[in-house]
């Protein structure tokens, strides 16, 4: 396999020139190329006035060692594609694995076990995707909010309403597997080869629905609606599951769990301290979504060609003074701020964006991280009760009915309440309250987020707009917790398996994808 990576092109340029291109990197004609497969595309837009496409193909050819060799350009070479093959599972246990969670972990580890012969027994303690759909946006529409239904709990996890980003940070072999089974379920091909790849929301729905009909046609068994309760145990073994479901409390016998439970789960973290499951307190971010208009932040971005190419995001980040960081995350182009609430008298916010990434604002979490230092308590479950007292705060500031507080950039950094929007209308509901965001968030985050405003408009302008819109709060960047466990995946506790973001081991859908698929593999070699 050959590989040719920096080919330019303009937007709105034709593909063909794509194999001129690369044709003569290779110093040959088009026609003797073949076909050429598109394995990156990234976007150089460090001169404004000449925005690019950036393109890595690969294709095959006969004496592939003498062409790379004899070639007059800088950018090829022989490239070697791995595969990833699960292993042969060596498990004899009569009893099912037993899969708690439909996020991306848990999905995966249930889907490549099934593929393995291995089918589970999946509970997730919310609805279906369809069910579930309907259950937020009543929610959202001043409806009362399901606990157990909604953007935290249900068919897909939380990712299911976000932006559907694939970007990761790690280069795990399993990540090529993720990507080829999101496409085969429904997933765009373009999120094999795209630099900043994502589904969007809307499609993600549809993808986590046929993953579930496989899962079924394999053999697995699919209870919604059902929640892990409890765990039993012998001679430091488990020996099942106790859940609660539609029929009433259950117990599974089960001597393999793979426990994805995402990371609002606070009831299922206390149920783990209280049955004695090894946990430790884990760093995570607090801080607020910024809005702005999407034209403006992609004219920022990208120049006069910003119409020209697909809605711009950023990542940005900076460090105080002080040893705070502040940083944007999971950020939504052509998005909206949603209400992510979990449990009664809690404000919370996420972000979401469909395919098309084509509403009139972009927003971003903006978060100052934290650690157990900030944690008040001995308690594991300290971060939890941290979140928590945020989210109460934001509660009772936005007025009690799941509105959120909500302030203009230029009110926030006076020190001063807003009274109402600028250009920046805001989208999340049910509805935001104009306040200041001072009341619903910790002294040093509120003054790390200030510091931070300038700092990073130098390094995207307009960041610090005026009319740029605060809403408070997001605390859910991450689990609060880390269930521990071994180099064989499993907990003190034999056959329990933690997985994902949940358990601390993840931050995002491919990532906790890959983490279940490496915790199949290892329930997969198990007795």
């Amino acid at each position: 396999m050959i590989r040719i990576s920096g080919l330019p092109l303009a937007p709105g340029e034709d593909w063909e020139r794509l194999r001129q291109k690369a044709a003569r990197e290779l110093g040959l004609r088009p026609g003797q190329l073949g076909e050429l497969t598109v394995v990156r595309q990234s976007i150089d837009a460090r001169r404004k006035d000449q925005v690019r496409y950036v393109y890595t193909v690969e294709l095959s050819l006969p004496r592939e060692e003498q062409l790379v060799r004899d070639a007059p350009g800088r950018n090829v070479s022989l490239a070697q594609r791995r595969t990833y093959a699960f292993p042969a599972p060596a498990r004899r246990s009569s009893l099912a694995p037993v899969v708690v969670g439909m996020g991306p972990a848990g999905l995966f580890a249930a889907l490549f076990l099934a593929r393995a012969g291995l089918p589970c027994v999946v509970l997730e303690r919310g609805q279906d995707v369809d069910t579930r759909t309907a259950d937020v946006e009543r929610f959202w529409s001043g409806g009362g909010l399901d606990p157990a239904s909604n953007v935290q709990f249900g068919e897909g996890g939380a990712g299911t309403f976000s932006d559907g980003k694939l970007t990761t940070g790690t280069h795990d072999p399993r990540i090529g597997a993720v990507l080829e089974a999101l496409v085969e379920f429904g997933a765009p091909a373009d999120v094999k080869w795209s630099h900043k790849p994502h589904i969007g929301t809307d499609v993600l729905r549809s993808v986590v629905k046929n993953i579930r009909r496989e899962l079924i046609a394999l053999g697995c068994e699919v209870r919604f609606g059902t929640q892990l309760t409890g765990l039993a145990a012998d001679g430091g073994a488990l020996t099942g599951v106790r859940a609660e479901g539609p029929q009433g409390p259950c117990l599974i016998p089960c001597d393999a769990l793979v426990l994805a439970p995402g990371h609002s789960a606070r009831d299922t973290f206390a149920m783990l301290r209280d049955a004695g499951v090894p946990m430790e307190k884990k760093p995570f971010a607090v801080g607020v979504r910024i809005e702005h208009r999407q034209r403006d932040v992609s004219l920022s971005q990208y120049g006069p060609a910003w119409e020209q190419l697909p809605p711009s995001d950023y990542k940005l980040a900076c460090h105080l003074p002080d040893g705070r960081s502040a940083f944007t995350f999971c950020v939504c182009p052509g998005g909206q701020v949603v209400a992510a609430a979990s449990a009664p008298g809690q404000v919370v916010t996420n972000g979401m964006s469909c395919r098309a990434r084509d509403g009139e604002n972009i927003n971003g979490g903006f978060l100052v991280g934290v650690g157990p230092e900030d944690f008040p308590g001995d308690d594991v479950l300290s971060g939890a009760r941290f979140q928590e007292q945020w989210e109460r705060a934001a509660f009772l500031l936005g007025g009690g009915d799941f509105r959120a507080p909500a302030q203009r950039v230029e009110d926030f950094l006076a020190r001063r309440p807003s009274e109402g929007p600028g250009r920046v209308a805001p989208t999340y509901r049910p509805g935001v309250t104009w306040t200041g965001m001072d009341s619903c968030l910790p002294p040093y985050i509120s003054d790390t987020l200030r510091g931070a405003l300038p700092l990073l408009d130098r390094k995207l302008h307009g960041f610090s707009d005026p009319d740029a819109v605060l809403t408070g709060v997001e605390t859910r960047s991450s689990s609060p917790v880390r269930i521990l466990r071994g180099e064989d995946l499993q907990s003190a506790l034999r056959g329990l398996y933690p997985c994902g973001e949940g358990a601390g081991y993840a931050g995002g859908i491919v990532s906790a994808a890959v983490d279940g698929i490496r915790v199949a593999e290892a329930v997969a070699k198990g007795s």
